[in-house]
């Protein structure tokens, strides 16, 4: 017997094996078994999802010999015909090579008659959105009013196509792309039947490349098995599929948090002699960063507990401003890349933008310290038409000391990190006496609340005491760790731009070149 492909033979047979599209098994389920059928259904979704095979369940549920049924029997004739592809009743019809008006009225035609065997003739036209502008005239009166043994099931990948004359006699699912999670367990489960070993790592990738379709997905597990000579191991289906593994991933973030340049490059050499794809290792990267964001703002997402207790130090040791920026830089790194002069040197000056623009070694996130870079080279002199920047100017100025103060100078000196050092920088002391400490954080910032219990921590480390913390909601009266930075900063930007706009050199450029300072590129350093 010859072999049958895993994503034809595990093709669900039942609405009770349909994995992901629970809210449309639920509507035509109620349907059935209540006997309120539609005469014409429109299944949408993007390629791989269960619209054929859902047309098909449903083909059989309505001409089960044991009648109408949201559970047919699978064994009588028409089920087993169907299942089979030769039941007379049910047509299944391509859109995009019968895409005519001829086409749709020997359909049409054929619709008049009363079925053969079954009790419906279901007739399924996939890609409907590809039938021409006439076909569509053609069908819409017997799509309205067709006769009583006549069922139409639609289908398409672009629903923005189809006219709104023919969605509006149509009962309309949208299915979901699956997610992951349901793609492993299910690939988890056909393995088990077919008893091939697998490592549960490998389907990871192998659902991350699926992309929402369980069809992609077991045709990739038939390629992995065959790669894999029978067994589906991690290394082997990441160098199938040309991905990026996750010890790469984390092995950037190791060096960017520890300031080690060479050992980012080094992965990017990695990488490089892997063939691996520059511009895939940005995607996930970028991913990964948004997932380390969400554990620092909303830990409650992060439903795997491995994934929680991987990203957890991360969470702890990136600045939640210094995590946005770094997201932006894998961004626009990645849009960049075909600008670049190949993708390794692209991908490679992202990683040096990264540790480029961390905290400089006097500025580190602990120190209660801003973690944008110290200096970001903007052109500084604009003319009035579009013209080539002149060479970056870059103002110096010195950074005013903060005045003394209890409450800022903890803040400063204890090395918070994380969403504790976010906290901190929010609050004012309202009150210390002895190990009681009383912080006041305005109810706009309500959400940092939640971390107090990490900032007692850190602080109770640093003082090496025991430490009682309340933290209440009002508004301060004085001003805090972060507001005393911004005041800082703005004074900083102010004195930068007096200086460059009282330099000779810059006064004189402008007036040979009638040209203006464009204040917002003027960064101090």
């Amino acid at each position: 017997m010859s072999y049958q492909v895993l994503a034809r033979k595990w093709r669900p047979k039942s609405f009770d094996t349909l994995v992901g599209q629970e809210h449309v098994v639920r509507a035509l389920t109620h349907a059935l078994d209540q006997n309120r059928l539609h005469h014409a259904y429109l299944f949408t979704g993007t390629r791989g999802v269960g619209k054929t095979t859902i047309a098909r369940i449903m083909a059989k549920a309505l001409n089960c010999a044991k009648g109408v049924t949201a559970t047919p029997c699978g064994e009588c004739g028409p089920c087993r015909e169907i299942d089979a592809g030769r039941f007379i009743d049910y047509v299944e019809m391509d859109a995009a090579s019968n895409r005519g008006i001829d086409d749709m009225a020997a359909l049409l035609e054929k619709a008049a008659y009363a079925p053969n065997s079954g009790r419906y003739k279901v007739y399924m036209i996939d890609e409907v959105h590809q039938l021409s502008g006439h076909a569509f005239n053609a069908m819409l009166k017997t799509l309205e009013e067709p006769p009583e043994h006549v069922k139409f099931i639609l289908a398409t990948t672009d629903p923005q196509k189809i006219p709104v004359t023919v969605l509006s006699r149509c009962l309309q699912f949208n299915l979901k792309q699956m997610p992951p999670q349901h793609i492993v367990e299910h690939l988890a489960r056909v393995l088990e039947a077919e008893g091939v070993s697998f490592e549960p790592a490998a389907l990871r990738y192998l659902a991350k490349a699926a992309a929402g379709s369980m069809r992609d997905a077991l045709s990739l597990l038939d390629q992995a098995i065959a790669h894999g000579a029978g067994r589906i191991e991690e290394e082997g289906v990441r160098a199938m599929l040309g991905t990026v593994g996750d010890d790469h991933l984390f092995a950037l973030l190791d060096g960017l948090t520890a300031g080690d340049i060479r050992a980012m490059l080094a992965v990017a050499d990695a990488m490089e002699a892997r063939s691996l794809s520059f511009d895939a290792a940005l995607q996930e990267l970028a991913t990964l960063l948004h997932r380390v964001a969400l554990l620092q703002f909303a830990p409650q997402s992060i439903l795997d507990e491995a994934e929680r207790a991987r990203l957890a130090p991360y969470a702890e040791r990136f600045d939640a401003e210094f995590l946005q920026l770094c997201y932006q830089i894998a961004v626009h790194g990645r849009a960049e890349l075909p600008l670049a002069p190949d993708e390794a040197a692209g991908f490679g000056m992202t990683l040096l933008r990264l540790h480029a623009f961390r905290p400089g070694e006097n500025e580190k996130p602990g120190a209660g310290a801003s973690t944008r870079p110290a200096a970001a080279p903007a052109s500084l002199i604009s003319r009035p038409a579009p013209a080539v920047s002149p060479a970056p100017t870059i103002a110096a100025m010195p950074a005013t000391p903060a005045p003394p103060d209890e409450w800022h100078a903890l803040v400063d000196d204890a090395g918070l990190t994380g969403m504790a050092r976010q906290l901190a920088q929010h609050c004012e002391q309202v009150e210390r006496n002895g190990d009681r400490l009383v912080l006041r954080l305005a109810p706009a910032h309500k959400h940092l609340q939640a971390h107090q219990d990490k900032l007692r921590a850190e602080l109770v480390r640093h003082l090496g005491q025991p430490l009682t913390l309340e933290v209440r909601l009002d508004q301060p009266a004085g001003e805090t760790p972060r507001l005393r930075a911004d005041s800082i900063r703005r004074e900083r930007q102010e004195r930068a731009i007096a200086a460059i706009e009282s330099d000779p050199f810059v006064r004189e450029a402008c007036d040979l070149f009638d040209a203006s300072i464009d204040e917002s590129t003027i960064k101090p350093i």
